[in-house]
């Protein structure tokens, strides 16, 4: 027992050298693992230019099949679920893959500003996909810049997915996007009133906190407003029906008598 609680014990102490504010992040400072100046392998221009080619036509079509393929699985688990069918698990299944697990790699390439050529279409799908994702997109673009700068530096990289030792219930959680969904709401509401975490201090500007904080804002409001108008097409579905039931009963009595 006490050999578990010690083990306990070790276990956080570990995990916290990951924490930005607090961890390790100073030791890697003066080890100079921050801001390193890492090996890059040799590339020719020529070659790099070709492989660094982007264009909007393929990223077009790319994007439109897949906001159809949503569409039209969401349509499927709809028509499922009003049967009453058991279809509805695999359906809405297909749809939550479709859904978010090509959306992560949108994000990242529109956020990196290769999947179109136009800077304003990758804005766009970078809203989005962030949205479908769940990670607030102004932190979320600087906590990548950090990454880069400090890949994998315990204590400075806030993109390390998996902290030693493992937790092994938070990735089966985060299969469904619990774990990280938990975490970033309160961080969405919090920023919504004003608030950036004194850990994304250390890696936003000052400049984009505006941005962040009016980002939070529009995603609640927008959360809200699909709330009301779920909540009052149903509403008005169950009026409609039971009016119709109403007129059928009445009709079937009048034509009784």
């Amino acid at each position: 027992m006490e050999a578990r609680q010690a083990e306990s014990k070790d276990a956080k102490g570990r995990h916290r050298a990951y924490r930005l504010i607090g961890g390790a992040g100073e030791g890697a400072r003066q080890a100079g693992l921050s801001d390193a100046q890492w090996y890059r392998c040799a590339v020719a221009r020529p070659v790099m230019k070709g492989l660094v080619q982007r264009g909007d036509a393929r990223a077009i079509r790319d994007t439109l099949l897949w906001y159809a393929c949503i569409v039209a699985s969401g349509v499927l688990a709809y028509v499922a679920w009003r049967a009453h069918s058991w279809w509805a698990v695999p359906a809405f299944l297909l749809y939550g893959t479709l859904y978010c697990n090509p959306a992560d790699s949108r994000w990242h390439e529109s956020g990196h500003g290769t999947a179109f050529k136009t800077s304003w279409m990758n804005k766009a799908l970078y809203q989005a996909a962030s949205f479908q994702v769940f990670r607030r997109p102004t932190i979320w673009r600087w906590s990548h810049v950090r990454y880069h700068t400090d890949t994998l530096v315990v204590g400075r990289d806030p993109e390390i997915g998996v902290p030693v030792p493992t937790d092994w219930l938070a990735i089966a959680l985060n299969v469904f996007a619990l774990k990280h969904v938990a975490n970033e709401l309160p961080k969405v509401v919090g920023a919504a009133f004003g608030r950036i975490g004194a850990e994304e201090e250390t890696f936003v500007p000052r400049s984009e906190w505006p941005k962040a904080i009016r980002e939070a804002r529009i995603w609640l409001a927008f959360t809200r407003t699909s709330s009301r108008h779920v909540w009052f097409s149903r509403a008005c579905c169950r009026c409609s029906m039971s009016a119709c039931r109403a007129c059928t009963v009445r009709g079937f009595i009048s034509t009784s008598v």
